[in-house]
């Protein structure tokens, strides 16, 4: 990620100068003790399958991905040339920690691992991303899932 101070102005006044929207906080419920939580990951870093069209910037939709699925056929379709894809490139559970989420389970951590998480892209305004988050929100817990792991990128 680049550091404020290295974007070139005016472009750097510009990001400086976004409002940070403030978000109430609330819990719908209380939370399941850990070796009975079923987890799915939820990335911001707008990861698709590949032969899936990107997500593209301010785009409100979001993909599958199977817990299955092959690091090399999840793809990174984040475009920014302030967005950097090194630690992407080398391990993906920088943005989607599948592994990490599988040793937990298989360790007895917590319950369950999701057989599907989702990728939204972050370059949208969160506000827009309320409807579809909402129905997110309802698919996963008609599939059992009762904690999500939100790793933002």
């Amino acid at each position: 990620m680049v550091r404020l101070a290295d974007i070139p102005e005016p472009e750097r006044s510009v990001i400086a100068d976004l409002d940070c929207p403030a978000y109430q906080t609330e819990y719908s419920r209380k939370s399941e003790p850990a070796k009975k939580q079923h987890v799915a990951i939820v990335s911001t870093a707008g990861l698709i399958n590949r032969g899936e069209r990107p997500l593209l910037a301010r785009d409100t939709g979001y993909r599958q991905i199977a817990s299955e699925a092959s690091d090399a056929d999840i793809l990174c379709s984040h475009v920014s040339t302030n967005f950097d894809r090194t630690g992407f490139q080398q391990d993906i559970n920088v943005m989607l920690p599948r592994d990490r989420l599988n040793e937990f389970a298989a360790t007895g951590k917590i319950g369950k691992a999701a057989d599907v998480h989702y990728a939204f892209m972050g370059a949208t305004h969160p506000d827009a991303l309320i409807p579809k988050a909402q129905e997110l929100a309802g698919s996963m817990l008609a599939l059992g899932v009762n904690t999500v792991v939100l790793a933002p990128v």
